[in-house]
């Protein structure tokens, strides 16, 4: 599908430009342009048009205001060593985006259109990506019903839009971070949305995050919702544990149940361990197995991922139970090298064998 192309008449400046890429943060700036689409029942969906950044105007019974019918993604482009720009695997972020849809009753936006407005977004404000190692753009695709009505079922109009910020690393690579397993509150039920990145789900969260907090922790890590026993998830990111040490250590990470969202990242991760000589598992975690195995030894390593922080080890958990530590409470020697693996992956200094980049054309 063509993308009609309407420029903004207000770049930012070059010079402003590059004082933001000095320290981009997470969110902080945003680029040029945005792009929206517009979906109807009745027509499908409009052509996508880039235009300038800025605010929406949305009817105050605009339908995601009051049923949350919202979904989101995460993606990334990277600098390349010879200056062009690649994406990191956009048509798995695709289709989970229209496996999202799907679930949350919204229209599924081809594959094809997803790409092509990632594509035409970062070679409009290509100027934006950052050059540093571990440094990227984010973008940021999001579908939400717009139809006016306060009617309970599925809305008949949906916009779909896309922003891009410059990213800095979310968390410090070389600092673990503090984690509270959270008994009281649970993340997602069987059946529920757990598996579909929409905004409900981060909107639930908030609340443990809050307590987490005031354990004195960065994080919340999530149990199962039947047992409160199952490992799921560290905030909106998936974990990994490392068994054992050395090439005889064994990468794990807990299974797909259904609750579990199905991380870029992680999927990229188990293929990326098994390239570095190790095994991998994908298998259920309980927090009797937790709390043992960094006891005995046994466990040796714990890291979170996803596609803001990339990777992201944990260096101590909190819970009614008690505290562990795993290791000596810093990053691991296995964790770090997953993570500059994959960094270098993405920024093209380290051979691309899974075929992941996407070429910004």
């Amino acid at each position: 599908m063509a993308i009609t192309i309407n420029r903004s008449t207000h770049l930012v400046s070059d010079a402003d430009r590059a004082a933001k890429l000095e320290a981009p943060g997470f969110g902080k700036y945003y680029t040029d342009h945005m792009i929206v689409a517009e979906w109807s029942q009745d027509s499908g969906w409009s052509t996508p048009e880039l235009k300038p950044y800025g605010p929406i105007s949305l009817d105050p019974a605009a339908a995601v205001f009051h049923y949350g019918q919202e979904i989101f993604e995460g993606l990334k482009a990277y600098r390349q060593p010879d200056g062009s720009i690649s994406l990191f695997r956009p048509e798995a972020n695709a289709a989970r985006f229209q496996r999202s849809a799907a679930r949350l009753a919204l229209p599924e936006l081809p594959i094809e259109t997803f790409v092509e407005s990632v594509e035409t977004l970062v070679r409009e404000d290509a100027g934006w990506v950052p050059s540093k190692v571990g440094e990227s753009l984010y973008l940021r695709p999001f579908m939400f019903a717009s139809e006016v009505g306060l009617g309970v079922r599925p809305s008949n109009r949906a916009t779909y839009m896309l922003i891009a910020t410059p990213a800095a690393a979310y968390f410090n690579p070389e600092k673990a971070v503090s984690v509270w397993i959270s008994k009281e509150y649970v993340r997602a039920v069987q059946g529920g949305t757990g598996e579909a990145k929409c905004g409900g789900n981060y909107a639930a969260s908030l609340i443990a995050q809050r307590e987490a907090a005031k354990e004195g922790c960065d994080q919340v890590v999530w149990l199962d919702a039947k047992d409160r026993y199952w490992v799921e998830e560290m905030g909106g990111m998936n974990l990994y544990f490392v068994k054992g040490k050395g090439k005889e250590a064994t990468v794990m990470t807990p299974k797909l149940t259904g609750t579990l969202l199905p991380g870029i990242t992680r999927d990229s991760i188990l293929s990326v361990a098994v390239d570095l000589g190790y095994k991998v598992e994908e298998t259920m975690i309980n927090i009797d197995d937790w709390r043992d195995g960094v006891a005995s030894g046994e466990i040796s390593e714990i890291f979170a991922c996803g596609t803001a922080a990339v990777v992201s080890p944990v260096g101590q958990a909190k819970s009614a139970l008690g505290t562990w530590v795993t290791g000596d409470g810093n990053p691991g020697a296995i964790t770090m090298q997953i993570r500059q693996t994959l960094l270098g992956i993405q920024h093209g200094e380290v051979a691309d064998t899974h075929k992941w980049l996407h070429q910004v054309k």
